[in-house]
């Protein structure tokens, strides 16, 4: 429930309707907002028993002009049938998804700025994601922050490229920043790491520190240095997709 309402419903659903509600005509309009208000009632519903005052009161304001037939700890649990599934638009949707959040994974990488407008060039696609990226085109050019999409096999230079399913994506990046710049930013961010990690290798490698801390501290450390490790190879592969520019 938890993930369905922040992340899917919250996060991308959400997002996906201010186009439409922005600039849509009327009956698309009436259709958004009919249907976000179905799903939120039934989210309503699903979460009433792990926050029930609050629901309870979200139930009660938002009630449409008849009322509400009651409590809402007194509805019958929301029945979702598989008819209620369209596994293509899932799909679908969940592609959407994967290509913008590789794209803001790349902008944040090499720290382009927010308010940047890049060009993107597609190749390699299939006809189902040529299908996608033309029902959704500006979905994409509007939440990943593009100028335009081209699709073709000429990769532009100085673009950074990313493999998203079959197909591959290039953004001109190099238009937009320094990347000689970017390139000492990321070492010096790397050389940090490093010392964090030195640290902590050093702790764990001291059987005396082992020992006698709790086991829990011990574990602690660990995971931090998991972790920063998982930093310093995204790092890396940033400053290997810059180097190859």
């Amino acid at each position: 429930g938890y993930q369905f309402a922040w992340h899917q419903f919250c996060d991308w659903y959400l997002e996906f309707t201010k186009p439409i509600l922005q600039e849509g005509d009327a009956a698309s309009q009436a259709e958004v907002r009919a249907t976000t208000s179905w799903v939120l009632d039934r989210l309503l519903h699903i979460l009433q028993p792990v926050m029930p005052f609050v629901t309870e009161e979200l139930w009660t304001q938002l009630a449409p002009a008849g009322g509400r037939p009651g409590s809402l700890m007194l509805q019958p649990w929301p029945d979702f049938g598989d008819a209620l599934r369209d596994t293509g638009s899932e799909q679908e949707m969940a592609w959407v998804i994967r290509i913008i959040t590789a794209i803001r994974a790349v902008r944040s990488e090499m720290n382009v700025p927010p308010g940047a407008e890049l060009p993107m060039t597609l190749s390699g696609a299939s006809a189902e994601t040529l299908r996608r990226l033309e029902t959704n085109r500006g979905l994409v050019m509007r939440l990943a922050r593009l100028s335009e999409i081209a699709v073709s096999d000429d990769i532009p230079k100085g673009a950074v490229q990313i493999v998203v399913d079959e197909a591959t994506v290039a953004l001109p990046v190099g238009q937009v920043i320094d990347i000689s710049a970017e390139m000492g930013r990321l070492q010096k961010d790397m050389q940090k790491i490093d010392g964090e990690i030195g640290k902590i290798e050093k702790k764990l490698g001291n059987e005396a520190f082992v020992a006698k801390a709790p086991p829990e501290v011990v574990e602690e450390q660990r995971e931090r240095a998991a972790e920063y490790r998982q930093s310093r190879e995204k790092l890396a592969e940033a400053l290997d997709r810059l180097s190859a520019l």
